[in-house]
């Protein structure tokens, strides 16, 4: 078992930590940006990759869950995407081991680049159709892709999301597949952080005591969600991310 981390209770971190979990809760509402691709990064400049991607484990779980089961996704859907849900599994249960082996140093690059990559995906519209020929090969290939930056992350989210606007899925299909890929990422991501000794009680308590600022960043994204031009909200965000990253490579 690879030795975990104690962790710091000084007011640096748990200010950190709770203005991490309010711009994502805010960002989430707001945009609909997933709370790991905000939340993550941030918690990283005050404490190790491994640990900021344990506390977003019950902020993140129960959301993956409920949008799998809220979507309806039909038995079809489930099978279109079995093969990118295996390579999802697969490779995230490959590289977390890897991941718990690296330096602070590395993890935190990592992180920033895999940050600017979503930034970059962010700001471009997705152009290309993938026909259902090649959505057979492209599929585990997607998958696998994302298992690795998920393992070192838990991002996931970038490359899938390009991926399922390429195949110009409905909204409904959308919402229903990427809910259920999500959550066949996160959870062999968080067994393998249990496994190592990365996601203990302690950590569990902490990150159930996170809900609270998602609650309130979630409220704050209510609110201004009316009043905000989205446009000019999303590139605040990515401007945000792109010094959050540089932070990261500076650290």
């Amino acid at each position: 078992m690879i030795e975990s981390t104690p962790i710091n209770f000084d007011l640096f971190t748990a200010g950190t930590g709770v203005a991490a979990f309010v711009a994502g809760g805010t960002v989430k509402r707001t945009l609909g940006v997933g709370l790991p691709l905000v939340t993550v990064p941030i918690l990283s400049l005050a404490v190790s990759v491994p640990l900021a991607i344990s506390l977003v484990a019950v902020p993140v779980l129960p959301s993956n869950v409920w949008q799998a089961y809220d979507s309806g996704i039909s038995i079809v859907g489930a099978r279109r995407f079995a093969s990118l849900s295996v390579a999802l599994v697969v490779t995230t249960l490959l590289t977390v081991p890897l991941t718990l082996a690296m330096s602070a140093r590395v993890l935190n690059a990592i992180v920033a680049i895999v940050v600017i990559l979503a930034v970059i995906l962010m700001s471009i519209r997705v152009k290309i159709t993938i026909s259902k020929q090649h959505e057979k090969i492209a599929s585990p290939v997607i998958g696998a892709l994302s298992g690795v930056m998920g393992g070192v992350s838990s991002l996931t989210g970038p490359i899938i999301i390009s991926y399922l606007m390429a195949l110009k899925l409905s909204r409904e299909e959308f919402v229903g597949s990427i809910g259920l890929i999500y959550l066949a990422g996160a959870l062999p991501l968080y067994a393998s952080f249990v496994a190592y000794g990365r996601l203990g009680a302690e950590e569990l308590a902490l990150s159930a005591a996170a809900m609270t600022p998602v609650a309130v960043g979630l409220a704050r994204g209510k609110a201004l969600r009316g009043r905000l031009n989205e446009g000019g909200f999303r590139r605040i965000l990515l401007v945000f991310l792109c010094a959050v990253a540089v932070a990261l490579l500076l650290r």
